[in-house]
């Protein structure tokens, strides 16, 4: 990296440490929000303006960027065309709920994360953020996505935007009825953190990061040996819930600084778990609901909380654990039985050996030991009676 690149980066990170630090006392909270991501449904998205739909009116070179993108919107598909103006409408209501700073680019450009086209919102002319729309493909679970508009906001937008944006944009997400599909909280410490990166192993093996009793699976990223640009895991993005703790002053200033600023960043996602509109409006109590050891770090940053755990959704219903397993035993009995039978019969105990570690099934992999160990006692002996009965019971 050349010196003028280095030193424009160390530039920018001195910005985003004073205004994370500005807003802090702003909002009087020692948690950010850093990253957001919501869906929201076409059939409940804003109605687009008459200014996207017909142009604006009076024509004036102060509404040349308004006429480019109606321009953009009528050279659509006429089936596009309304998804599109939709996009740009949330686009539009977005840049404004985070601040003057921010506007939509009138140029269409390709989509991102399946999504066909995209709006960019732009700061100072860069990207942080875009709302895409129309699907990449035309497969069914496409299909079913051309269907939604997505907002996808990065840190950039969420560091930069105006005092008041949570409130803004978490009214918008309720008006609109979206879905939020990721958020990160994030948690400075711009003089260290006490105990610093060294704590974390400790921490870890004590249990105090532990979660109702469950140890999270961990990994490290980063120069352990030398400390420098180090990343401590907890959790994992599979099960929507992750946490990353690592040194922000390196990342911004280089390893070389000896920056102290050291990050904790919560990333939840909404596999497992609905995540409430409420996580903008109060991203402390989210912080400090994860783990008692999140709150504790709170705590160390001189902030108390009240706790609040992102729920994970309930199990399934046996109902539904039932019919998965009853699909599964009927292809076994059904197709697979001859070659099994075939296997067993002249692998004996080698054959166990061979498929004892596979994975399960796809279909069951959303169920936990002590459900699937239910419905294969009751299903396998409905297959049972069936395989008595002969083949007319069996194809009744």
């Amino acid at each position: 990296m050349t010196r003028a690149a280095r030193n424009a980066l160390v530039l920018d990170g001195s910005e985003v440490k004073v205004r994370l630090q500005a807003a802090r006392t702003a909002s009087r909270s020692k948690v950010h929000i850093d990253w957001l991501r919501f869906t929201v449904q076409r059939r409940y998205a804003a109605v687009p303006s008459a200014a996207l739909l017909f142009g604006p009116e009076p024509f004036n070179i102060w509404e040349a960027a308004e006429y480019r993108v109606h321009k953009v919107l009528a050279d659509l598909p006429n089936e596009d065309h309304w998804a599109g103006a939709q996009a740009m409408q949330l686009a539009q209501d977005v840049a404004a709920a985070l601040g003057s700073d921010f506007a939509v680019c009138p140029e269409l450009r390709k989509g991102h994360d399946f999504y066909r086209h995209r709006w960019s919102i732009e700061r100072n002319g860069q990207e942080c953020g875009w709302v895409g729309f129309l699907a990449s493909s035309e497969s069914p679970r496409q299909q079913a996505q051309a269907k939604t508009i997505h907002c996808n906001l990065y840190g950039a937008a969420c560091t930069f935007a105006a005092h008041g944006w949570h409130d803004r944009v978490s009214k918008l997400v309720e008006d609109e009825k979206a879905e939020i599909t990721r958020v990160d909280l994030a948690l400075d410490f711009f003089d260290g953190m006490p105990g610093g990166m060294d704590r974390l192993k400790d921490d870890y093996l004590s249990g105090a990061m532990d979660v109702y009793g469950k140890r999270p699976k961990t990994h490290q990223h980063g120069d352990w040996i030398n400390n420098r640009e180090r990343s401590f895991y907890t959790g994992s993005k599979q099960a929507g819930k992750e946490t990353n703790v690592y040194e922000k002053g390196h990342q911004l200033f280089g390893p070389e600084s000896g920056n102290p600023w050291i990050r904790i960043e919560i990333r939840y996602g909404n596999k497992l778990r609905e995540l409430p509109v409420d996580v903008l409006r109060r991203a402390a109590d989210f912080f400090a609901g994860s783990s008692s050891w999140h709150a504790q770090m709170l705590a160390l940053a001189d902030q108390h909380a009240e706790p609040i755990p992102m729920k994970t959704r309930p199990r399934l219903a046996i109902e539904t654990v039932a019919a998965e397993v009853s699909r599964n035993l009927r292809w076994a009995f059904n197709t697979a039985a001859p070659t099994i039978a075939a296997a067993w019969e002249y692998l004996g105990d080698e054959f166990l050996e061979l498929v004892g570690g596979t994975n399960r099934p796809g279909r069951l992999r959303s169920f936990n030991a002590t459900e699937l160990r239910q419905a294969f006692s009751t299903q396998v002996q409905t297959f049972s009676s069936l395989a008595g009965a002969g083949p007319a019971m069996q194809s009744a």
